[in-house]
């Protein structure tokens, strides 16, 4: 088997869809990894296929994990503004060998994940602001 040289598919990559940055498929990469590592409890388990969903939800805890308060900038820094761009991001990879997929796995399952202001911003809201928000978004859902 040919070995693919990651930096220089994703460089084409970008190239033909602009949409997002190099940094973006760096990260996604090494955040299947971190995924795949969580669900397998760092060797307990064998390795398997990741969901979409699983992915959004691992995506989520690294970029945390890397990033922090900060998560949400980096993301949109590299034009990932909604979990369907990670869909995008990894489909890309797909298209271009540097991931495969199952015949079950499609866009779409990246879909329905998260909100990104909830997930990466309102961890990091001080109490009093957290309060405040939930109330006005109780007022507005009566409404």
């Amino acid at each position: 088997m040919q070995q693919v040289d990651f930096d220089k598919v994703v460089q084409d990559i970008v190239v033909k869809d602009p949409r997002y940055t190099r940094g973006a498929y760096h990260f996604v990469r090494e955040a299947l990894d971190y995924t795949q590592r969580m669900i397998t409890q760092e060797g307990k388990q064998p390795a398997r296929h990741i969901s979409g969903q699983e992915l959004i939800l691992g995506i989520k805890a690294f970029a945390l994990q890397q990033f922090g308060p900060m998560s949400m900038t980096v993301l949109e820094d590299w034009g990932i503004n909604q979990c369907e761009d990670f869909g995008e991001l990894v489909f890309n990879m797909v298209d271009n060998q540097l991931l495969s997929k199952t015949e079950k796995d499609r866009r779409e399952d990246f879909g329905g994940g998260y909100d990104f202001f909830e997930a990466f911003r309102q961890p990091y809201l001080p109490e009093s602001r957290k309060t405040k928000q939930s109330s006005a978004e109780t007022e507005s859902a009566k409404i």
